[in-house]
């Protein structure tokens, strides 16, 4: 295909520009800003050469712009190959090979890079909202390429809509086929890259002052819990358990770097409570359970302090039934590592807190009534939940204990865990999330990033390891109402999860639920829920090999039908104007004797008629230059068609 685009009208190269920046315009935000503009700025030379009608640049000068631009990419991400370096480069070479496009061939291999290009939206969202904008992306530059399949004349954007929207919805049953009956491997279809994490919020390893306080500002969802019984936990109740703190330097505590997976003894005092749990992909290795998981979800482990943790990242979402014991009791002894481990301070950090810890353990009878002073202090005295709180220096916990007493969940559990250990009594930090927020629409629970939360687990002699919330002593609305509800008035929160609108509430459980519905039904559409469809069908044991015949005999079929109803519309539909009138013309003809063959052109048909009939010349020769006109659009008039018609009953009138 050699066809040059000086062939084509300069609307076509409106329609492909139009319809490339479409598609390159939801990863601007994620270039440098030096990508952007070399990108604009291409975008904006061609079409002003395709305006003045100029000439394309040089080879020379294109491999120029392209190394030099592979060099900043590289500096600008440390490597080509990637999720963001590979689609930046994308971007760029797309915009490249449209500075040199000369031929139909050129346009077309720019529309199947764009095809590309909208696919790769997927890597960084799989949303409703980004799903919509694709196929709208998809709709529009299919009718960019439908328009170029015209040279000579202009179809209308209506027509290239209207026929691109035609051939999407005609495409959508072979579209589910392929999404219902593929083949699946293990997991979604949408496995996202390791390095698309690196800007989600969440839980970390380590927590430290405002840590965790910047996450009642992030509206995302952490996972979403069915549970099997109609009633639901209580709020004091819904502690959802995370990693564990054990190592404390003064100012951040941290997690272990290699938990024990050995089994600990625990004695159930109640029944199970089970559930499923939906966990959104965040990048790290940690599952989600109640306080305290009675078993290990699939292909995970429990550690020794009841961390659920998963054999890599969490890089898809996972859904896995769970059950756990609200009401427990870890009887085991306390190893004497652990005990090591649950006491250490470093030597030099905080010697206020030291000096009140030693002070007030002195004065309490037990290691129970010590914990009960402790959480009497902060409930008694100045201290107040904030999610602004003032900076701390280098000993964090006396400046809180002593100067600031304002402090959001970290700083109490940091104070707590810090006082207990200068006390003698083992304690190590539990993050999480606390409560969460019930969907009546689609009667799940649905638990946020906001809902972060950090409490502290003691350890007592005959009794093992119990929770204990410093936050709920001083706030005991964040634990009975949430984090949204316990926040002072005036503080900031972003507008979707202020609760003081009720339409706004509204409008986000409905969305949540339509979220839900689509992230079960179409993300986590997996091999398990592809053999449970198979079984409904009546295929117990479908393998891949009759899996693959189902899906191209079904397709083979939608194929079919759709060629049968379209063949049907193209033989019932009435002719053009000027196809019509020119076949009469050639009907009367053949009455002379003058059949038209099928390979011959108008042009051509015309010349040997007036070779037979040059007494007709006249009018033959018109008919035929005007049908050529009206049919192949060059240089046609408004009046041409009532001239055609015209002819043609003159031509009539002569037998």
């Amino acid at each position: 295909m050699n066809n040059a685009l000086e062939g084509f009208h300069l609307r076509h190269v409106g329609w492909l520009l139009a319809s490339l920046a479409l598609v390159a315009a939801p990863h601007i935000e994620r270039l440098p800003w030096w990508v952007t503009l070399l990108v604009a700025v291409l975008f904006g030379w061609r079409g002003y050469v395709a305006v003045m009608g100029l000439a394309l640049p040089r080879k020379w000068l294109l491999l120029v712009i392209a190394a030099a631009t592979m060099g900043g990419i590289y500096i600008s991400y440390g490597r080509l190959l990637g999720r963001d370096s590979g689609i930046a480069l994308l971007v760029v070479m797309l915009a490249l090979k449209l500075m040199e496009m000369a031929t139909l061939r050129d346009a077309m291999v720019l529309i199947f890079i764009a095809y590309f290009l909208i696919v790769t939206n997927f890597l960084y969202s799989q949303t409703i909202p980004t799903t919509v904008f694709m196929l709208f992306m998809l709709w529009v530059i299919t009718a960019t390429m439908i328009g170029f399949q015209f040279r000579m004349r202009q179809p209308g954007a209506w027509f290239q809509l209207r026929s691109a929207g035609l051939m999407l919805v005609q495409a959508a049953p072979v579209m589910l086929v392929l999404f219902l009956l593929f083949p699946r491997v293990q997991g979604p279809l949408w496995g996202m890259p390791q390095d698309a994490y690196a800007g989600v919020t969440g839980l970390s390893e380590e927590m430290s002052p405002g840590s965790l306080s910047d996450l009642l500002l992030s509206d995302a969802v952490a996972f979403r819990v069915n549970f099997e019984s109609t009633a639901t936990p209580e709020a004091q109740q819904l502690y959802w358990r995370g990693p564990v703190m054990w190592e404390f330097d003064g100012q951040t505590w941290n997690a272990s770097r290699a938990p024990f997976v050995m089994p600990r003894t625990l004695e159930p005092l109640d029944k199970p409570l089970e559930y499923t749990i939906t966990v959104e992909p965040h990048g790290k290795r940690w599952l989600f359970a109640l306080d305290l998981p009675g078993k290990a979800a699939p292909r995970s482990v429990i550690t020794s302090d009841f961390q659920l943790l998963f054999q890599g990242p969490v890089n898809a979402r996972i859904r896995y039934d769970m059950y756990s014991y609200l009401k427990y009791r870890d009887a085991a002894d306390l190893l004497r590592y652990d005990r090591q481990r649950a006491l250490a301070l470093p030597p030099k950090a905080n010697p206020r807190t030291r000096e009140l810890a030693l002070e007030m353990h002195k004065r309490a009878s037990s290691d129970r009534a010590y914990i009960n002073s402790v959480l009497s202090m902060f409930r008694n005295q100045e201290y107040s939940y904030t999610t602004t709180p003032p900076l701390l220096g280098t000993n964090p916990v006396d400046e809180f204990l002593f100067t600031s007493k304002a402090g959001y969940c970290e700083h109490y559990a940091s104070a707590f865990a810090v006082l207990m250990r200068a006390g003698g009594v083992p304690a190590r930090i539990v993050t999480g999330y606390q409560g969460g927020e019930l969907n009546t629409l689609g009667n799940y629970m649905i638990v946020r990033q906001a809902d972060a939360h950090a409490w502290v687990e003691v350890w007592l002699a005959g009794e093992g390891w119990i929770r204990v919330d410093p936050t709920a002593a001083v706030s005991p609305s964040r634990v009975q109402s949430g984090a949204v509800a316990a926040v002072p008035q005036g503080e900031a929160l972003p507008l979707m999860m202020r609760v003081n609108y009720p339409w706004l509430h509204s409008a986000r459980l409905t969305w949540d639920s339509m979220a839900n519905s689509w992230n079960q039904l179409v993300l986590g559409y997996t091999m398990d829920s592809q053999r449970s469809l198979m079984k409904r069908i009546g295929f117990d044991n479908a393998s891949w090999e009759s899996m693959l015949t189902i899906m191209f005999t079904v397709t083979g079929l939608i194929t079919l039908i759709l060629a049968g109803v379209t063949l049907y519309r193209l033989r019932s539909r009435r002719p053009d104007p000027e196809v019509a009138a020119y076949a009469r013309f050639c009907e009367l003809l053949a009455r002379r004797g003058m059949v038209r063959h099928p390979s011959e052109g108008p042009t051509a048909f015309g010349r040997r008629a007036v070779i037979a009939h040059p007494e007709l010349s006249s009018i033959i020769w018109s008919i035929s230059d005007l049908y050529v006109r009206l049919r192949y659009n060059k240089h046609a008039q408004a009046g041409d068609m009532a001239d055609l018609k015209r002819a043609v009953a003159e031509f009539r009138a002569l037998e």
